[in-house]
């Protein structure tokens, strides 16, 4: 007998007292962090949180779950009976912040009301309450400009240009010199712009502004700057948002008031210390806007030594209660110290190597975790180059180091131009007084961010930090014009839209013209040229060592290289590459040996053949002599020729040409005119599917023949000289097994032929690539004649998908990432339900028939760090990639073994 039980009631508002920090899911990260600072005892002003639930159902039906209303009352009504106060009550009101919250941190993105309950009434009992009515009027207009913008949908130009006028009335420049007669008239102006734009009265009642700001912070979620920072992110789309309902504690009361952004550890380099920006007299919106510049947070210090210490404390807390740099708002309120909310902060690459390593040392994470706090993504970012610091260019200005990297491009003044340029091909900085999040798609083209206003804990910054892109922030002396699209630099010089600047986000340097880079010293270290030692350069180098040997512990997935020649493949093994997973031949071919190639192709004899092949062979030998030299005593996957005729082949087009001015001129034109004949002949509509790989090598008799000679004749060579080549010969294109099985057979007659003639005993493996779908579908039978499977992804992905990856990428990709068919592009990472799932299919139908099976990858997902993950978890034995991937695709083996415990997913 089953036992009764009451149906699930879904409960979607949570008291702060109620959540913790492993809630993110249902409370979002800022309400589940909320919760976890009430729970630890800190000051963190009185609220509850409307869950990610109602979000959804809400975006779902476009209204809200029907108990919502009676939840949001109950809570409501417990904090009024806490606080001693009404939202909105004419004497002494209770006012709100209304504040977004997602699973994962999207800065600027989404939406943020304060002030919430103020009104013509309440706003002189919060003036008489306080003792100050310049506070009050000024959070009025903060309120309905906020409001405004976000709830309305009034334009915000509106409103800082009414504010501009204000200041230029009272001949001041900042708006903490405007008085309580100079707000209240600009209050009357902003109900104005709201009347006039929103054909609506600002609401007067303190709940409908409330439940009106609820539903724009749902409503945030779907907005084109969120969710185009989803997709640069990869954030899921369907997790939506939960909205926090705050008590306000207000930091423009006065100079003894302030609002302020901290970090536990520096977010650019991960250096312990005291890091963040504070400003008196101010709301939390102004430091993360930029509007006004900041004070370091050190400053604090000397302001209100009582709630520095306080605060240093609270950060050392959070800091050993998350094991990880801690990213915190905070507001004073004349003297007492609020805590608004605390994240996991975002970090540069560098940092967050850095502070893995500090970590561990500290004892506060073992190495498996300081494994999984650092990401391929970042380490590639550490291996960009860098500016040469002795290049003799002229330097402008100097702001804050917000984000680091060398960045150089032409300079643009809004973000339209800087899409639009980048999408013609030039490289751009975008610079901005400040940025907001409209300008993120713009932040997105850009190489690099400049901005004049601003810190670490700008819009700019974190967002920059968030992309690992280039940013300088803050830097004052440089005069930023957006209407005239122009910046006036130090000594009057003046930079026009289009001109070249180059900007430093190690040192916040800004220089005219373009800056030399020299190499990474990442990459110097990888390459055997730098060693760990005292400099800030070699502290990096040191905790990249350390995260990097742990991962080579850790990982059972192999690394090969993508290398096609001797010094690829000597560069490669520097970067700890443990073989070649593929050896292109048809590079080999290019040059000058195209004709030779030529000729091959179009022989119409067998001695023409012959006379070809015998000139290729000793040209191929000595190719792979190199290669089993450079790579001795790992193995190296030889990819017999594989490309389509028409790269070997004249130009159609121009060799038509030829013939018909050599017939207007009565010129002998035999030999081309047999050419042309025979191009016309092979000539394909679609020679990516067409006569190439293995089907090139069953049509032109002798050539996959002459290359496996080549092959086992330059291994021979390498053991008579003591050396330990391990060739593995790899045939192309297969879509069935009697394909295979016809070449398998000419080529260990070839083999045996060798080791009779030269008594070394060959050890060659035959396999195939599995690039197309038929061939992960009969895997099984291929089993049968391959000793190993390496996957070829990127033609597999285009035969799966019907791309041709050349065309689509140019034509309609952007559109299909534009719109959310796409993630990411199924060429940089792999299709996880589409091709994975036929490599999946390949790999175990394959082990079936073939217990030893060998499995590889080398397409250009093999370095691509969440495709080497789905590799891990299939089963394969390696991934193969160019050189210069190879360090990020061991990292992420690594990180993949931890993410999976050490298990063998086979």
């Amino acid at each position: 007998m089953s036992e009764n039980k009451e149906p699930h009631v879904a409960k979607f508002v949570y008291d702060f007292t109620e959540g913790n920090k492993d809630l993110k899911d249902l409370l979002g990260g800022k309400g589940a962090n909320l919760a976890e600072m009430t729970n630890l005892g800190l000051p963190v002003p009185p609220g509850f949180t409307i869950t990610t639930d109602a979000c959804k159902v809400y975006l779902d039906s476009g209204e809200e779950p029907a108990a919502l209303r009676d939840e949001v009352s109950a809570h409501l009504d417990a904090l009024e009976q806490r606080m001693g106060k009404k939202l909105g009550q004419a004497d002494d009101p209770l006012l709100v912040s209304v504040r977004s919250g997602a699973k994962f941190s999207m800065p600027g993105m989404m939406d943020t009301v304060l002030n919430i309950g103020l009104s013509d009434k309440s706003v002189q009992g919060l003036a008489a309450q306080a003792g100050d009515d310049r506070f009050a009027w000024d959070s009025y207009r903060r309120l309905i400009q906020m409001f405004g913008k976000t709830v309305l949908g009034v334009d915000g130009d509106l409103f800082e240009e009414a504010l501009d006028k204000a200041k230029e009335a009272k001949k001041v420049t900042v708006d903490t010199d405007l008085e309580a007669a100079d707000l209240k008239k600009l209050v009357t102006a902003f109900k104005k712009i709201v009347k006039k734009e929103a054909g609506r009265d600002f609401p007067q009642d303190a709940r409908e502004q409330m439940d009106l700001a609820i539903h724009a912070v749902f409503d945030s979620w779907n907005t084109d700057r969120a969710k185009l920072y989803r997709r640069q992110e990869r954030i899921p789309g369907d997790l939506g948002t939960a909205v926090n309902v705050c008590s306000m504690v207000f930091g423009n009361l006065g100079p003894d008031s302030g609002t302020g952004v901290a970090f536990t550890r520096d977010p650019a380099s991960g250096h312990q210390g005291v890091y963040g920006d504070y400003l008196q007299n101010a709301q939390g919106e102004d430091v993360v806007a930029g509007i006004r510049n900041t004070v370091p947070l050190a400053e604090l210090e000397q302001i209100d030594k009582k709630s520095y210490d306080q605060l240093m404390q609270i950060m050392e807390t959070l800091e050993n209660h998350y094991k990880d740099l801690c990213d915190i708002e905070f507001t004073i309120e004349r003297g007492q110290l609020w805590m608004l909310q605390t994240r996991v902060g975002k970090r540069t690459a560098g940092a967050a190597f850095r502070i893995a390593t500090q970590l561990v040392d500290q004892g506060l994470i073992d190495e498996a975790e300081a494994l999984q706090r650092v990401t391929g993504a970042q380490l590639a970012q550490l291996m960009f180059p860098r500016f040469d610091e002795d290049a003799k260019v002229a330097q402008v200005g100097r702001g804050i180091a917000a984000s680091p990297g060398a960045a150089v491009g032409k300079a643009v003044f809004d973000s339209y131009t800087a899409v639009k340029w980048s999408r013609s091909g030039e490289k751009v900085i975008l610079v901005r007084r400040e940025t907001n999040p409209d300008d993120l798609d713009g932040m997105i083209a850009a190489e690099g961010i400049l901005t004049s206003r601003g810190g670490k804990t700008s819009h700019a910054a974190v967002v920059a930090r968030g992309m690992g892109k280039t940013c300088v922030c803050g830097a004052e002396e440089l005069e930023v014009d957006t209407k005239r699209r122009r910046m006036t630099v130090p000594g009057g010089h003046v930079v026009e839209e289009g001109d070249l600047i180059s900007i430093d986000g190690s040192s916040g340097k800004v220089y005219l013209g373009e800056v030399p880079v020299v190499p990474s010293p990442v990459v110097e270290y990888f390459e055997g040229r730098m060693h760990a030692g005292a400099n800030d350069a070699d502290e990096l180098v040191e905790a990249v060592h350390r995260i990097m040997a742990f991962a080579d512990r850790k990982r059972r997935l192999r690394v090969r290289a993508n290398a096609d020649n001797a010094e690829d493949a000597m560069r490669a093994r520097r970067f700890g590459a443990q073989g070649i997973g593929l050896c292109r031949t048809e590079h080999m071919f290019l040059g000058d040996r195209r004709e030779l190639v030529e000729r091959l192709i179009l022989a119409d004899t067998e001695a023409e053949r012959e006379e070809s092949l015998k000139a290729l062979l000793p040209l191929q030998k000595q190719d792979f002599v190199e290669l089993f030299s450079a790579m001795d005593g790992l193995p190296v996957t030889i990819r017999l020729l594989d490309p389509p005729l028409h790269e070997f082949l004249p130009d159609i087009t121009e060799l038509s040409v030829r013939v018909a001015l050599a017939e207007s001129r009565q010129e002998p034109h035999e030999n081309e005119l047999r050419l042309l004949q025979a191009v016309h002949r092979l000539h394909e509509q679609n020679p990516m599917l067409g006569l190439r790989g293995v089907r090139l090598g069953l049509v032109i008799p002798g050539l996959f023949t002459m290359q496996v000679r080549a092959i086992a004749e330059a291994a021979a060579e390498r053991k008579n000289a003591k050396g330990d080549p391990r060739a593995e010969i790899m045939i192309p294109l297969v879509g069935t097994v009697q394909e295979l099985e016809i070449v398998r057979e000419e080529a260990d007659q070839v083999v045996a032929e060798v080791e009779a003639a030269t008594g070394v005993e060959l050890k060659l493996s035959i396999g195939t690539m599995i690039e197309l779908p038929r061939a992960a579908l009969t895997a099984g039978q291929i089993a049968e004649a391959a000793e190993f499977f390496s996957f070829g992804t990127n033609d597999l992905t285009q035969t799966v998908w019907g791309f041709s990856r050349d065309d689509v990428e140019a034509s309609f990709f952007t559109a299909y990432l534009e719109k959310g068919i796409f993630g990411v592009s199924p060429f940089e990472t792999i299709d996880k339900d589409g091709v994975g799932s036929l490599v999946k299919l390949a790999a175990e139908a394959g082990r079936r028939t073939r217990p030893d099976l060998k499995l590889g990858v080398c397409g250009e997902h093999g370095g691509d760090p969440e495709s080497v993950h789905f590799f891990h978890q299939v089963g394969l034995d390696y991934v193969s990639c160019s050189p210069f991937r190879i360090p990020v695709a061991r990292l992420e083996a690594g990180r993949a073994a931890i993410t999976a415990n050490g298990s063998d997913h086979r």
